[in-house]
């Protein structure tokens, strides 16, 4: 049954009558007279700009919103429920918390965007009717769909995509963790880099899926499907390299502490290369400098406050690490992966070796992808060929910081620098 015959009637929106609804929603929200609630319920606002526009709390559902312009928007508890929305543009858009169930992403272009516990489930379409109230127009259960849509560095984080269909959608480097993904159709979609760490996939169809290098550390994947997947360096429960319980590594830690805080009186230094690390949880506040950990694994280990100056970390896996506050000078990080890391007020500056010589931080070549280095001092650091998409830098002190080559795409306080 099509929405005119059940007695839904979409109306044409102009520019100008949308510039109109929207200010009058943020007078809503500045507590002024005059204010109302944006609804733009069962409308067509096809092709319309609304970018950068305040519209947490907005009605669009079952709204015609193809192609539609709603980049860096804010959309924070917005209802999309069984929206019409291919095509549209949602790059940087806040969607936390929205009601997208039903909804159509197709093409959708959702890049950077933050979907924190947005609802991407499964809907029934219904409109109100003068004599029946409300009136199912589609009687099928109707599923969220992002097939072809961008996804790229996208937060995902504990949002319900059950049953969603997203084939060939490009989910690169998305924050998944602790996802709704039972049942999803995700055939052959880009799922390089994505963090699913704690997600549920049971019954997912991920084949032919590219998920080279995603964290699926704690993710259920009961009755899923993999077929022709590429799972190359994705980071699962199984240990790699040399695992915690093989080795006493805390003892071994705490070692190399006691070892650098004495002048080497007490302790004994060691070598954690190609070990396994994560099952420590914390190691916040150590002295480990000088430490050889190249092509080691930390992922989402407490960090804080560590010191780490002249340290070997060469390839290592640093991502969703606390690194607040911590202690890097003159570390060697070329190669190694940071990707949503919280790296605020890190000290990444150089470290005198001798009264003559400087021993800047190297990270050459590394993953920073959405990392927040915000007060974080990177003064003389090697950022050559570095990848620091959407990356924050907000306070950062980079003087003479080489950024030869280094990918900028998205990153907020860096444009002062050249």
């Amino acid at each position: 049954m099509s929405a005119k015959e059940a007695g839904a009637r979409y109306r044409r929106l102009s520019q100008q009558e949308v510039d109109a609804v929207c200010a009058r929603h943020d007078r809503l929200w500045a507590s002024l007279p005059g204010g109302a609630r944006a609804v733009f319920a069962w409308a067509d606002l096809s092709g319309l700009d609304l970018s950068n526009r305040n519209l947490c709390d907005a009605d669009f559902s079952g709204a015609i919103l193809a192609g539609a312009n709603f980049s860096g928007a804010r959309l924070e508890q917005a209802n999309f429920f069984g929206a019409d929305m291919q095509g549209v543009n949602l790059a940087e858009a806040s969607l936390r918390r929205a009601d997208l169930r039903g909804a159509c992403l197709r093409g959708a272009d959702l890049s950077g965007a933050d979907l924190f516990e947005a609802d991407l489930r499964e809907g029934m379409i219904a409109a109100a009717h003068a004599q029946l109230g409300i009136r199912v127009i589609e009687h099928a259960t109707r599923a969220a769909e992002a097939q072809g849509a961008s996804l790229v560095g996208a937060n995902l984080e504990r949002s319900r995509l059950s049953g969603i269909i997203a084939m060939k959608a490009d989910f690169t480097d998305a924050v998944m963790r602790d996802c709704k993904l039972v049942r999803a159709n995700l055939k052959q979609a880009t799922l390089r880099g994505v963090d699913l760490a704690g997600a549920d996939l049971s019954s997912a169809d991920l084949s032919g899926c590219d998920m080279r290098d995603a964290v699926l550390v704690g993710a259920k994947t009961g009755m899923w499907r993999t077929d022709g997947a590429d799972l190359t360096g994705a980071l699962t429960d199984k240990p790699v390299g040399v695992a915690v319980d093989s080795l006493p590594y805390d003892s071994m830690l705490r070692d190399h502490a006691l070892w650098c805080e004495t002048g080497g009186r007490e302790g004994s230094p060691s070598v954690f290369d190609k070990a396994d690390l994560r099952a420590l949880k914390s190691i916040r506040g150590l002295n480990l400098t000088a430490l050889s950990a190249k092509g080691a694994v930390f992922y989402g280990l407490d960090l804080e406050g560590v010191q780490l100056q002249g340290a070997h970390l060469e390839g290592a896996d640093l991502r969703a690490c606390n690194l607040r506050k911590a202690d890097l000078r003159g570390a060697r990080l070329t190669g190694a992966r940071l990707s949503g890391s919280d790296m605020r007020e890190c000290r990444m500056g150089p470290l005198m070796i001798a009264a003559d010589r400087l021993l800047p931080a190297d990270l050459s070549g590394a993953q920073l992808k959405t990392v927040d280095l915000s007060g974080a001092d990177l003064t003389r650091a090697i950022l050559r060929d570095t990848d620091l998409t959407r990356a924050v830098f907000l306070g950062a002190q980079l003087k003479n910081a080489d950024l030869t080559g280094a990918v900028r795409t998205g990153t907020r306080g860096l444009a002062l620098f050249n």
